[in-house]
């Protein structure tokens, strides 16, 4: 156990088999991760508290310049807004927003504990998908996430609200929802992270709740 590592770090290395969740929001020119565009990603960390509740941490965000090659749907860069050659957006190389964003994750999940993240994403298939590629056309060696595994909140969001739609889902949980920020990265990452929080922390609550009835100590 590392000397600096704290107790709720302990109970979320233990929370999820000793993987740390973390949110990721990828915005693109396209849906085919081999071919189109990675344009722009966000990661949030997510921590625990003393009690075993889940909260957001530390983002990440960076603009990606298309690979060369990239294929860019004009009606994917409708939804999104995004125009890949406005100077303004500062974007980075691929391998230079990976670096950015794994820099992140990686201390985030050393400062945890655990041993390797885990994707969190509304529809996260999508997500790692464009991640898994842009690894793979970099030839990026330190990938903290899990490659096939993680988290989709579409489906928790079904189980706990029965709402799929990050916005319904995020109405239903009781929070706001501005269509106009939607596909934003950072607002969309930072939407699927208080959707995750409040999923598994209702669980925490109907588990606090179950051992305070049978008389058990709830920490």
């Amino acid at each position: 156990m590392p000397e600096h590592s704290s107790p709720s770090a302990l109970r979320m290395a233990d929370r999820f088999r000793g993987f740390l969740p973390v949110v990721v929001d990828v915005e693109t020119g396209g849906f085919d991760a081999e071919r189109d565009a990675l344009l722009e990603i966000a990661a949030i960390t997510i921590g625990m508290d003393a009690r075993g509740f889940l909260h957001p941490q530390a983002t990440a965000h960076a603009h990606v310049e298309p690979f060369p090659g990239a294929n860019l749907d004009p009606r994917s860069l409708e939804i999104t807004g995004i125009d890949p050659d406005n100077p303004l957006r500062g974007a980075l190389t691929e391998r230079q927003a990976l670096d950015h964003v794994f820099h992140v994750v990686r201390e985030a999940v050393r400062e945890a504990g655990c041993q390797r993240a885990i994707l969190v994403g509304h529809n996260a298939a999508f997500d790692l998908g464009f991640l898994n590629q842009a690894v793979r056309r970099c030839g990026h060696k330190r990938n903290p996430f899990h490659p096939f595994s993680c988290f989709d909140t579409a489906t928790l969001g079904g189980l706990a609200y029965g709402q799929t739609v990050l916005s319904k889902a995020v109405l239903a949980s009781g929070r706001t929802f501005d269509t106009r920020e939607a596909h934003s990265a950072i607002y969309d990452a930072e939407s699927t992270a208080m959707l995750f929080c409040d999923i598994v922390n209702r669980w925490r609550q109907l588990e606090m709740f179950e051992r305070e009835r049978v008389g058990l100590d709830v920490d």
